[in-house]
């Protein structure tokens, strides 16, 4: 049996943060468990080859909607599918090992289950290995997507699939209208693929507010998707499917029913309808424990740091989780009391549409389900010149929800060109609790995109006179 003092079972960046702030300015070791590419889906399957191909799709639309430039510019499909390979280190993970090998940690390749208490049984190619953990176990498995079991058969594109892109389909149905839907319809449009989004409900991102949804339509209309709301499928069916590889076609068209009778044809269908914590075959029976019971208390030796937990399934976020139970762990291990998360920590994220979508904290509407008497200020984003200046036809809304018992921002939204560098202002504002008198003084420099917050504080004034 190895012993090491922290075990972290999942190398994506959950996993790799809490192992090094488990160990970092220490004698304590660590182990990483990693079944596929140490970094996890975010370095090679999400995050990061999404925005390497989205990005030059906004520059692109930059300099079409800025005059003095040419008003059409075409996609150079080799050299954009060449920088997310460059992105994704040709899905090789030999620089995240080097980094962790660098930090003390040790990675160990193979699937981890528990085995008992601190105790992992790693099953590799190498055969059965059983590592102990002196003071702590860190599950981060992270998520995987859920498909509708009708579709299974059809062995649709996942996520995966469509940032791993090798052969474009000529035709392609997105299922779903969340972030990962409305950025992928994007690339595979610009790409060349007659893209077809099909949605169940009535609304894009329907976690955010209801104008997000208005104004990423009419983007992804002007990108040439064709979005088609109320559609409930019923069944898939596809001849010749075939695990074909990694972005390649699945075999033959796809053929989908709805519930109203309706039928289409795609050459490949891209299933984006979620995802759910990856918190089966961890070996929890072994402890006592389901996987239900990870929503509870566990015991002090066990944490939890990512997806798996159930929180906001962002990279961001998980990596925020696991500073915070490397600090504890390592409190612990040191004898310290370990350090306390304040309350209501927002959560911030980006949707890299055109326009970009912005977002933190909460809705009015979750404002107003949490019991808070709420005020909401909202400008269009064309109210100011810096945001005009990035873009020719900038379209868009800014909007903050503003407590009015404390005066203080809850929640933001920015929905604009290349907006989301405004993002961490607004974090930092409901973060600290800035009351919108002192936010009043802070200046924002002209003309720049940051004018938005003296146009929602202006808004704000006058609307309370």
């Amino acid at each position: 049996m190895d012993a090491f003092d922290v075990v972290v079972v999942g190398a994506g960046p959950a996993g790799e943060n809490a192992a090094d702030y488990a160990i970092r300015g220490s004698s304590r070791t660590a182990a990483l468990v990693e079944s596929g590419l140490v970094g996890g889906e975010c370095s090679y399957y999400a995050c990061m080859p999404s925005k390497a191909l989205l990005r030059p799709l906004d520059v692109r639309a930059a300099a079409i909607h800025l005059g003095g430039l040419p008003d059409h510019l075409d996609v150079d499909t080799a050299a954009l599918l060449a920088r997310r390979d460059s992105w994704v280190s040709d899905y090789v993970d030999q620089g995240q090992v080097s980094w962790a090998e660098e930090a003390g940690i040790s990675v160990v390749r193979g699937t981890g289950r528990l085995a008992g208490e601190r105790t992992v049984e790693v099953t590799g190619p190498e055969g059965t290995r059983t590592l102990h953990a002196r003071h702590a176990v860190v599950l981060a498995t992270g998520s995987r997507p859920v498909v509708p079991e009708f579709l299974k058969p059809a062995l649709p594109w996942g996520s995966r699939d469509a940032t791993g892109i090798v052969e474009v389909p000529s035709s392609i149905a997105v299922v779903g209208g969340g972030v990962v839907a409305c950025e992928a319809s994007r690339w595979l449009a610009a790409l060349g693929a007659r893209v077809t989004m099909l949605v169940r409900g009535r609304r894009l991102l329907t976690r955010f507010e209801p104008f997000v949804s208005d104004l990423v339509a009419a983007g992804l209309a002007a990108e040439g998707v064709d979005i088609r709301f109320g559609v409930r499928l019923t069944a898939a069916d596809r001849p010749d499917a075939s695990d074909t590889g990694l972005g390649r076609v699945h075999g033959g068209p796809v053929r989908l029913a709805a519930a109203d009778g309706s039928e289409s044809i795609h050459a490949e269908v891209l299933v984006a309808t979620g995802r759910t914590p990856a918190r089966d075959d961890l070996g929890l029976d072994s402890v006592g424990l389901s996987p239900a019971d990870l929503d509870g208390p566990l015991p002090q030796w066990l944490y939890l740091a990512g997806d798996i937990s159930g929180a906001a399934p962002l990279t961001h976020w998980g990596k925020y989780q696991a500073r915070l139970v490397g600090d504890r762990i390592a409190a612990r291990a040191e004898g310290r009391t370990p350090p306390a998360e304040p309350p209501g920590v927002p959560v911030p994220q980006v949707v890299f549409t055109d326009p970009q979508v912005t977002t933190v904290g909460l809705t009015a509407a979750q404002a107003g389900e949490a019991g808070h008497r709420i005020r909401t200020a909202q400008v269009p984003v064309s109210s100011t010149g810096g945001v005009m200046l990035l873009r020719d036809d900038a379209t868009g809304t800014a909007q903050l929800v503003i407590d009015d018992e404390t005066n203080t921002v809850l929640g933001a939204t920015f929905v604009g060109p290349d907006l989301a560098e405004l993002l961490h202002s607004a974090t930092i504002a409901i973060t600290a609790k800035v009351p919108i008198d002192v936010l009043w003084h802070a200046v924002p420099s002209y003309p720049t995109a940051s004018e938005l917050w003296l146009r929602l504080l202006d808004s704000d004034r006058e609307a309370t006179r």
